[in-house]
């Protein structure tokens, strides 16, 4: 089972960023905000965000190819249910969802397409880091705010070089972690264990080419600058206006801030860091507050709804994404 105290130190997590978001606002005033926003604008926002979800399908079908092509009118409605699992479960336990509802509808390992997953996920955050550097020059940055942009890019950056180097040489890969599962890990385990390695090195496949990786990294730019134009367009239905950058900087930080463990949601973490960046630009801190919770529900609400209608097309019931939240996998069969 997902463990209670994970759970439980995701909402401490929400909590203190919650008052962090929060403290020396009046809630009126920010409620009065939000009421009189023109939300119209959202409109054209859930549309265009709804183009990179499309996109993230076309990306996750790319990284899939060596595994089996899937057609994307099959792909696209088990990545919304895998984002709408991550706004429903704590620890993204939608990547978990999204790799279970892919092996019971196309019979893909969980363990090779979680690689994949993790790999979207050091793509995203690549392309996040990018945006933070973009609009760094411009913005006076906290302490806490630039330790956290030195440390992601250490992980992100490690991370990549880590995966291309082993998908590059499958006899290498398959010589370490054989080495290390002999030395590391307990007889009666070693078969499964090495099971899932390999079905995980064969999810990596797609590294081994550098067109392979230019494809991933420009689907992944547009991908986040389809969100970002969803941030601008969210911004017209309030009283104030930034640059696009600022608006690029805001989406980097507060989407490397969600990668902190918090509530389902991320509540708080996306929250904070997107409103201490708009008050660094003199935005009224109760608008940016207005803004900023606004926008995190029009983030939220579509893709979750719309998961929900696949999770009942699907026949799929509350207690499979339960057990697909919390699985530890046992393939049955062989990798494809």
């Amino acid at each position: 089972m997902l463990k209670r105290w994970r759970i439980w130190l995701g909402i401490c997590i929400s909590i203190l960023f919650l008052y962090l978001a929060l403290r020396n606002l009046h809630l009126a005033d920010v409620w009065e905000v939000a009421r009189t926003a023109q939300y119209g604008w959202i409109i054209p926002g859930v549309a265009v965000y709804f183009v990179g979800v499309w996109a993230r399908t076309w990306r996750w079908d790319y990284l899939l190819r060596p595994l089996k092509r899937i057609p994307l009118r099959r792909l696209f409605p088990i990545v919304v249910i895998g984002y709408m699992g991550n706004n429903v479960y704590p620890a993204r336990a939608g990547e978990l969802i999204r790799a279970y509802v892919l092996r019971r509808r196309e019979g893909i390992s969980m363990s090779a397409s979680l690689a994949t997953v993790i790999i979207e996920r050091v793509f995203d955050g690549l392309v996040m880091l990018m945006f933070v550097f973009i609009g760094l020059p411009f913005t006076p940055m906290p302490t806490w705010l630039q330790w956290m942009v030195v440390t992601a890019s250490a992980l992100f950056f490690g991370a990549l070089i880590v995966f291309i180097w082993l998908a590059i040489d499958a006899r290498r890969t398959e010589a370490v972690y054989r080495w290390l599962i002999e030395r590391l890990v307990p007889a009666r385990f070693r078969i499964s264990v090495l099971g899932f390695a390999e079905r995980f090195a064969t999810g990596l496949r797609v590294l081994r080419s550098g067109r392979g990786v230019l494809m991933l990294f420009v689907t992944s730019i547009v991908i986040w600058l389809a969100e970002t134009v969803k941030y601008w367009f969210v911004m017209h239905a309030f009283d104030f206006v930034v640059p696009f950058y600022v608006l690029m900087l805001m989406n980097g930080v507060v989407n490397l801030a969600t990668t902190i463990p918090s509530s389902p949601g991320y509540v708080g973490t996306f929250d904070a860091p997107g409103i201490e960046i708009l008050s660094i630009w003199g935005v009224l801190r109760n608008v940016a507050a207005g803004y900023t919770l606004v926008l995190h529900a029009a983030l939220w609400l579509p893709i979750t709804l719309l998961g929900f209608y696949y999770m009942a097309r699907e026949s799929i019931s509350w207690r499979e994404l339960r057990q697909a939240a919390e699985i530890r996998e046992e393939d049955q069969g062989g990798t494809r």
